[in-house]
């Protein structure tokens, strides 16, 4: 009897070959993650590993498709549901079963499923995510492929590629006000890092211009700064800079600062009132439910200056009640996203809100999930209320 590891050696991989896909872009038997921790009695043990037969990339941190495979005796959509499931959990538009005979799509940009000869090509899906993301621009949709800096860090966890790549794709898209919720522990600064790095080495910025993005990474405490700035960026080398003691350079590209040492106060103006209101393409806060929280704060005042700026607030602690406060807005600004203050500024921009957290936080049908769940929502009324009442703090 015809295995399922025969249908793939036999079947699945010709097919996908003869499609256009190479060794470089197939990860077979691919586990991405570890397995839910599970405690019973004193004793912990692992669940198994969720792992995809193939998963398809169009570059090497980007993924596009999942497929599963089946024995040949089986229906060729027997296994579609599971890829469905991993498609949601990785954040994949494409899905895809097969027996080695026939093949079945589920395609989460239409919602529509359908029966298929062969795979699809790499450009082809390729295509049709650009044309569902409304990427049409090619310089643009490439810098979406940039690859990761791979010198620092560890790799990255499949959430972290997530959340890199939707807020690439958010600020390609010309959203100037994101909300980036991952838990604490999850890796929010690699994830920065890595935006930070690809938007740095494409030449992104504002204004469309050849240069290097002007980069503010901002928070309320020395070390929330230092640390990255002397460990993680050191690949920015002479490009980083840190505002303090008053002194203004505006020759580097990769700036830090507390609110502390920029903000006005009864002695000084403001120093970052030095710098012009269209001087920095990036501006990101750490923790942003703290610090410029206030609508009343003088630290308030710095990302109102900065207005033209590209705004991405990052934080594991958003404020429940008051996310579902704002719902009714049709576009809202982050930091009253983060903070629960409400204000109907840039009522003209979209908020994308990302939100990374543990799923095994809460229950669905009595059954606790056994991954992580990357959800994304624009701020429209229905669909924000819709995520937030299911969002794993809720």
């Amino acid at each position: 009897m015809i295995t399922e590891a025969d249908t793939c050696r036999k079947y699945v991989l010709p097919k996908l070959y003869n499609a256009g896909w190479n060794d470089d872009q197939i990860s077979e038997q691919k586990s991405f993650t570890d397995g839910r921790i599970i405690v019973i009695g004193s004793k912990p043990r692992r669940s198994p590993a969720k792992r995809a037969d193939y998963l398809l990339r169009y570059a090497r941190d980007f993924m596009l498709a999942v497929v599963e495979a089946k024995p040949s005796y089986k229906l060729a959509g027997d296994g579609l549901q599971q890829a469905k499931d991993y498609a949601a959990v990785l954040g994949i538009k494409f899905a895809y079963s097969t027996n080695g005979h026939g093949i079945v799509e589920f395609d989460y940009t239409t919602g529509k499923e359908r029966e298929l000869e062969t795979f699809p090509s790499p450009k082809e899906l390729w295509d049709r995510y650009r044309s569902a993301e409304s990427l049409t621009d090619d310089q643009t949709a490439d810098k979406l492929l940039t690859p990761s800096n791979t010198v620092v860090g560890k790799g990255q966890r499949y959430y972290q590629e997530i959340a890199i790549n939707r807020v690439l794709k958010a600020l390609l898209q010309g959203k100037k006000r994101i909300l980036l919720t991952m838990a604490t522990g999850t890796g929010k600064t690699a994830v920065a890092f890595q935006i930070c790095w690809k938007l740095w080495s494409t030449r992104w910025n504002r204004a469309g211009e050849h240069r290097r993005p002007k980069i503010l990474y901002l928070a309320d405490r020395n070390i929330l700064i230092d640390d990255p700035k002397d460990k993680m960026f050191t690949t920015f080398g002479d490009a980083r800079w840190k505002i303090e003691n008053g002194e203004v350079n505006k020759g580097r590209e990769m700036y830090f600062a507390i609110y502390q040492a920029i903000a006005k106060d009864e002695n000084r103006p403001g120093l970052y009132k030095e710098y012009a209101k269209e001087f920095f393409d990036l501006i990101i806060v750490d923790e942003c439910h703290r610090g410029s929280a206030k609508d009343q704060s003088n630290w308030r005042e710095i990302l109102s200056y900065f207005q033209p700026a590209f705004q991405l607030g990052m934080t594991a602690t958003p404020l429940r009640k008051d996310i579902a406060i704002l719902t009714g807005t049709s576009a809202i600004r982050f930091i009253p996203i983060a903070c629960g203050k409400e204000s109907r500024t840039d009522s003209s921009r979209p908020t994308e809100f990302i939100a990374l957290s543990p799923s095994g936080m809460r229950q669905d049908g009595g059954r606790a999930r056994e991954s992580w769940i990357a959800t994304v929502a624009r701020s429209r009324t229905t669909s924000i209320k819709q995520r937030i009442s299911n969002a794993p703090w809720h």
